[in-house]
């Protein structure tokens, strides 16, 4: 009696994908401590064609770049899960939009500091958060332009230009300052998101006294605890 050969179902090959590419640049870096030696390399230790990583990615600089912007889009994607997100103040979308940006860097944090650190130069390491600099300042250019359009008098306007600008380099600070924090959940980042937001739009508001104040005693406070 004949008996047929069983065949075992063969492994369907995972699709190549943008994310899937950057997945595999991620764990590589951490695993092994440095950047891969070449893109013929790194396709060759993960099984795909050097023409297929052509199709997402110029070089390694350009899925640096792109996991900042995934990190940002991912930040907006939750946001907008929260119905209620669309009517909260332009303060409350600023403040939900750090706490969550920093909740997806938080989750992704061995990485971050892998990228930020890994080169002493620090203006070469900035170099990969460049589209993300031009996504938080188009966040941020349309808060503030939202905010105009409620206001009747062109004086009471505030520069919109001025306030993209701001919000990035508050992107700069609270970044380095995470980097530094090693409070439990990071809530001394927490601490510093609130009154940083708080100061900057008391500031376009003009009233900033007390909320500039608050947050300087909180930097100085900071930076003498560190120091010791």
């Amino acid at each position: 009696m004949a008996t047929t050969k069983k065949t075992t179902p063969t492994k369907k090959k995972q699709e190549l994908t943008q994310e899937s590419v950057m997945t595999m640049y991620m764990e590589y870096v951490l695993e092994q401590g440095k950047r891969p030696a070449s893109v013929f390399k790194f396709c060759k230790d993960h099984g795909i064609e050097e023409g297929a990583f052509y199709n997402f990615f110029g070089s390694f600089q350009g899925i640096r770049e792109t996991i900042w912007v995934a990190f940002f889009d991912n930040t907006i994607a939750v946001l907008h899960k929260n119905k209620e997100y669309a009517i909260y103040p332009n303060r409350e979308k600023m403040l939900s939009f750090f706490y969550t940006f920093f909740e997806v860097l938080t989750a992704n944090r061995s990485y971050v500091l892998f990228a930020l650190l890994e080169q002493k130069d620090s203006l070469k390491s900035l170099g990969q958060l460049r589209d993300l600099r031009l996504r938080i300042r188009d966040y941020a250019k349309d808060l503030i332009e939202q905010a105009n359009d409620e206001k009747s008098s062109r004086l009471t306007k505030n520069p919109v230009s001025v306030f993209s600008e701001g919000a990035w380099l508050q992107t700069l600070f609270l970044l380095k300052y995470w980097m530094d924090d090693n409070s439990a959940r990071f809530e001394k980042t927490d601490v510093a998101i609130e009154k940083s937001v708080n100061a900057i739009f008391d500031v376009f508001n003009t009233t900033p006294l007390e909320s500039v104040l608050d947050f300087g005693k909180f930097l100085f406070k900071e930076n003498f605890s560190r120091s010791k």
